[in-house]
């Protein structure tokens, strides 16, 4: 059997000035119909800082499959239409297999952090998580210790923490550092 990962929806929307209310608005909208298709895993929004004008959304999936269900869908090409008049250029869409979505540029001419960058800022989460997880599960649950079902609760932990909470807060406290080269 073959191990399929995650995949990626990376899309960058760059705004026309003034049109901020109005995307939120769509924003609102498409986000629960892009849930409602087989394999969504979750969306995060990265919004503009600074003078940058630039969303980027990140969609995830769990296949390459249903995310092309998702992307090639008539209800998005209806979405994206809608939403076109709102912005400076098309939008930008790329599909990052895996994990490096975290670290995706807000726009094409902006290059990626430095790996050692993301491999701090990726230790920076892990390393905490990987050891205050066990900590609280065997206090909880102490007779899972050393279990495999004790593991599973742990890697799940960890893995959900870092996914839906901290990569997503831990890359927006530090972005003005990260895409300084």
């Amino acid at each position: 059997m073959v191990h399929q990962q995650h995949v990626t929806l990376v899309i960058t929307h760059r705004l026309a000035p003034g049109q901020e209310q109005a995307y939120e608005a769509w924003l609102k909208r498409i986000m629960p119909e892009a849930a409602g298709f087989t394999g969504h895993l979750g969306v995060n929004v990265i919004r503009p800082t600074g003078s940058e004008q630039a969303y980027t959304i990140l969609v995830r999936f769990d296949s390459i499959d249903n995310l092309n269900r998702w992307n090639n869908s008539p209800l998005r090409k209806k979405y994206i239409a809608e939403v076109a008049p709102m912005l400076l250029e098309d939008d930008h869409v790329d599909i990052r297999p895996g994990a490096e979505f975290w670290f995706t540029p807000p726009s094409a001419t902006t290059r990626p952090p430095a790996k050692w960058k993301q491999f701090l800022i990726t230790l920076l989460v892990i390393f905490p998580s990987t050891n205050l997880v066990p900590w609280f599960w065997g206090k909880l649950l102490p007779q899972l210790g050393g279990t495999l079902p004790g593991h599973f609760l742990n890697d799940a932990t960890v893995v959900a923490l870092v996914v839906f909470l901290w990569m997503p807060i831990v890359t927006r406290v530090f972005h003005q550092w990260l895409i300084r080269h």
